[in-house]
Order: C-alpha cells, then sequence, then structure tokens
C-alpha cells in the first residue's frame, strides 16, 4: 500500500508544461517499450482507439512523438518518441527525483534515511531473485 501511495504521489506532481496522466504515461511506455502503434498504445493503455488518436495528435503536436510507416506493414503507422520527447520523459523523471530526495531529507533523520536506502537495496534484491 506505501509504494502505491508514493507511486500515486509522484505521479501527481506537477511539471512545468504538465502533461495530462495519459499523455504523461504514453510518453512513459514508448521510453520503456519504443515504437507501437495507436492502437497497440490503445490496447496498452486500456482506451478507446479513439482515445488514443486524439492522445497521440496532441503529442505529436507538442513535438513529443512523430508517427512513421511500420516497416513490416506499410498499412500501420508506428507512434515513435523524438529527440524532444524523450528530453520530457528524462526532465520529468528528473524532477519528481528531485521532489522525493528533497521530501525524504526534509522529514527523515540521517539514521532513517539510511534506513531507508537499505531497505530499498534490500527490495531491489527481492525483485530480481
Amino acid at each position: 500500500m506505501v509504494f502505491s501511495r508514493l507511486r500515486r504521489r509522484v505521479k501527481a506532481l506537477a511539471v512545468e508544461g504538465d502533461l495530462t496522466p495519459a499523455q504523461a504515461s504514453v510518453l512513459a511506455r514508448l521510453d520503456k517499450e519504443g515504437p507501437a502503434s495507436a492502437s497497440d498504445l490503445a490496447v496498452a493503455e486500456r482506451v478507446r482507439p479513439q482515445s488514443m488518436a486524439k492522445i497521440v495528435v496532441t503529442m505529436e503536436l507538442a513535438g513529443l512523438v512523430e508517427r512513421n510507416p511500420d516497416p513490416t506493414d506499410g498499412r500501420r503507422q508506428l507512434v515513435t518518441l523524438t529527440e524532444q520527447g524523450r528530453e520530457r520523459r528524462i526532465g520529468d523523471r528528473l524532477a519528481r527525483e528531485q521532489w522525493l530526495a528533497r521530501t525524504l531529507r526534509e522529514h527523515c533523520t540521517d539514521d532513517q534515511l539510511r534506513a531507508v536506502i537499505e531497505v530499498m537495496g534490500l527490495l531491489d534484491d527481492v525483485t530480481h531473485a
């Protein structure tokens, strides 16, 4: 439950020129998984294809993504993260990481902060086991 609350809190942080949650999610997905068709993105994001089409157009107009023909199927187009989109993703992630680090420093003693770091290392080990 704590991780879910923390994740929601971090995702809810306002970043200058903030994207909608759906746009941020698509940006993250493209950054992690690479190019995808709008229909594949709609399925992955659990939205209607028409809704995803609007999201993609808005992001394309903002210069965050571009659409190119699928090299294996000329009828489809793949949505690809642009360099500007990648930079935006990195900037948003950095802003959220800075918020978390600052908040931990403000609310934790040095001993508590060391304990958090140690526990996170253990949890990381568990996720890789």
